[in-house]
């Protein structure tokens, strides 16, 4: 089996869900990556600073193996229920109030079934697409349409699941994770059966980004294959890496010289931040100046240079904030 995802090719992404259109570049090492982690049947934690490209990186491997993209963004109160499943306690009750005392009690039992207010979540969707689906249409009072999907990408190639910044969360979710992820499966209330991956169907690849903001569990950093992603920290290949990904990204709507005088410029910035110890500009930082520029003034390189000139520090100088 070998990988599917192209390397040092422009892969364009088109809009879905809430995610905007974008391009994303593979280097063989992510691609090796996620061939490891789908062999090995691991999930792939890809580390690295804010902006890197973490979270993009995942919905660019669904879309290049046409897998079914799933995302969920964990913060601080995230249990690892909530990636299983949830249950609308409030429409139930209200449902009872609603339905009186005039209600026969089958009428009452039928309309109350906990399994109509039962909603898969992202692990439902990822493991087992077909389940999900069908408990949906069957059963689900608030109805939950599954996750929008690029033409050509679906379930029946497998799903992609991204769980982003996961150290926003208590240390006890990615330890209740480890017996999830290891065992494939978990139950859910009301219903008989375990929710499990799906035997007829290619074994999901798991995502799981961290911004390095708290450290993970030991034991579950080795049950995962781990990615980093950096930028060069050599001026000259820094300058040379962010060029490229500018080009691939706004193509003849950017000149190479313009692209390059934003690049030594956040690469500049970069090490007056780390100076200061304040957040340092990256990749994404980047990316939005040439968007500014080339959306203000397409095709027209001097007025672009005269607008960098006027914005660059609004996306680049992080320092700002800090200062009274």
């Amino acid at each position: 089996m070998t990988s599917a995802i192209r390397v040092n090719h422009p892969i364009p992404l088109p809009p879905g869900g809430t995610w905007p259109d974008a391009v994303h570049l593979f280097d063989q090492k992510s691609a090796d990556a996620l061939l490891a982690a789908r062999l090995a049947r691991r999930p792939l934690l890809v580390c690295g600073e804010p902006g890197s490209g973490k979270s993009q990186l995942a919905r660019a491997a669904a879309f290049e193996l046409k897998r079914a993209f799933i995302s969920y963004v964990v913060h601080a109160r995230t249990e690892a229920q909530d990636l299983q499943w949830e249950f609308d306690a409030v429409a139930r009750l209200g449902e009872a109030q609603a339905l009186g005392a005039a209600a026969n009690e089958q009428e009452r039992q039928d309309r109350l079934d906990p399994r109509r207010y039962l909603l898969p979540g992202p692990l439902w969707w990822a493991f087992d697409w077909p389940s999900a689906a069908d408990h949906v249409s069957a059963f689900s009072l608030r109805k939950t349409a599954p996750p929008a999907q690029p033409e050509g990408c679906g379930h029946a190639q497998g799903t992609v699941l991204l769980l982003d910044e996961i150290d926003k969360a208590d240390a006890d979710l990615p330890n209740s994770l480890l017996e999830i992820l290891g065992n494939g499966a978990f139950p859910v209330p009301w219903l008989k059966e375990p929710v499990g991956v799906h035997r007829d169907l290619p074994s999901p690849l798991v995502i799981i980004t961290t911004n390095g903001e708290r450290d993970l569990p030991a034991a579950f950093l080795r049950r995962c294959m781990v990615l980093r992603l950096d930028l060069p920290t050599e001026r000259g290949k820094l300058i040379d890496f962010l060029v490229e990904r500018g080009q691939h990204h706004f193509g003849d709507r950017s000149t190479p010289e313009l692209c390059a005088k934003v690049a030594t410029k956040l690469a500049e910035d970069r090490d007056q931040a780390r100076q200061l110890g304040t957040a340092v500009p990256g990749q994404a930082e980047y990316l939005d100046i040439l968007r500014v520029l080339v959306e203000a003034h397409p095709g027209d390189p001097s007025k672009q240079e005269t607008l960098f000139e006027r914005v660059a520090r609004f996306a680049l100088d992080k320092a700002v904030a800090l200062r009274p």
